[in-house]
């Protein structure tokens, strides 16, 4: 698997948590929620359109709504691929920080 950046990782996952409302909207907002931060819509469109190249996810358009003045709403779905990359991605953090942790507890050497 070719590693995903930071920001393709918390899109991916916000899609995966999203489930059936993965808008950029609504992933938009999650995103704030879980940073603090906030996201341009082009700082989300960019990895979206990366992790779709990548097969990682899958989009398509909803119906158009009279909600939305008649227009469609794409909504992203994550992949086996997807799902089996973030599995992938957490396992080698969850290794790092498990080294990392073991250094904190070591006494300093002077």
């Amino acid at each position: 698997m070719r590693l995903l950046s930071r920001s393709e990782e918390l899109v991916l996952l916000v899609v995966w948590n999203l489930q059936d409302d993965a808008s950029c909207l609504p992933i938009q907002r999650r995103l704030k929620e879980a940073t603090g931060k906030t996201w341009s819509l082009g700082s989300i469109y960019d990895p979206l359109d990366r992790l779709e190249r990548k097969k990682l996810l899958v989009s398509n358009l909803t119906e158009p709504t009279k909600e939305r003045g008649g227009r469609s709403r794409r909504v992203y779905k994550l992949t086996a691929l997807g799902k089996s990359a973030l599995h992938e991605l957490r396992s080698i953090q969850e290794g790092l920080w498990s080294e990392a942790l073991e250094l904190e507890t070591e006494p300093d050497t002077p």
